[in-house]
């Protein structure tokens, strides 16, 4: 999920759950397309490696990810802006209250889709 605030999504897609998240975070990004001016992108360390950090910069954004502690070149990032990544979080937490959401009843990958957009329209207007 591509998310501006703790209410507001720009773009999300449902992946298999044994997929990673990262190569579907650049699909994301991409779908998302180049940006006018360099927007700040707070991203969890999954979203860390080179190709989705290169990504994002070639889209114009400014990733904002800590590196691995087992990285042999580790660069630098902005340690207070990335604290706000927790409003993302929050987002994550008001669609999952919803329990279709939550416990996932429906079969279909379209129905279940729609009940996350549905959700986000509840916690968009409240």
């Amino acid at each position: 999920m591509l998310a501006a605030n703790s209410r507001t999504a720009v773009a999300f897609t449902l992946s298999a759950g044994q997929c990673h998240d990262a190569p579907e975070g650049r699909l994301l990004l991409e779908t998302v397309g180049k940006q006018e001016v360099a927007i700040p992108l707070l991203m969890d360390r999954a979203y860390g490696d080179d190709l989705t950090r290169w990504t994002a910069f070639m889209l114009k954004f400014d990733p904002i990810v800590p590196p691995k502690s087992n990285r042999k070149k580790p660069w630098d990032y902005d340690k207070e802006l990335y604290k706000l990544r927790n409003e993302i979080e929050r987002l994550f937490r008001l669609i999952q209250s919803f329990r279709r959401v939550f416990c996932r009843f429906e079969k279909l990958d379209i129905m279940y889709i729609a009940f996350i957009q549905l959700a986000l329209v509840f916690v968009s207007i409240e």
